[in-house]
């Protein structure tokens, strides 16, 4: 039996963190299977900060919501610099 009068610890496994990358696309594709234009909502949802613009299909809303809009921008913007000017 163990002593309950020592520190006790506990190992508890994370799950990985998504990049922002991943969570757009996971975000895409649940509004797309939707059948609402993800571009669109996408926009929307950074222009306005309105949570609802997105699904919650797939848990893309909360997604989403655990990353910062200007985070958002920044890597689509990095990806069409990337694809266009390299």
């Amino acid at each position: 039996m163990q002593d309950i009068n020592n520190t006790q610890f506990f190992k508890v496994e994370k799950a990985p963190e998504l990049q922002v990358s991943d969570v757009i696309k996971i975000v895409y594709q649940a509004l797309s299977e939707k059948g609402y234009n993800p571009v669109n909502q996408i926009v929307g949802y950074i222009m306005s900060g309105d949570p609802t613009y997105i699904t919650s299909h797939n848990n893309a809303r909360s997604l989403i919501m655990k990353v910062e809009r200007d985070e958002l921008v920044e890597e689509v913007l990095k990806y069409y610099i990337r694809e266009n000017f390299q």
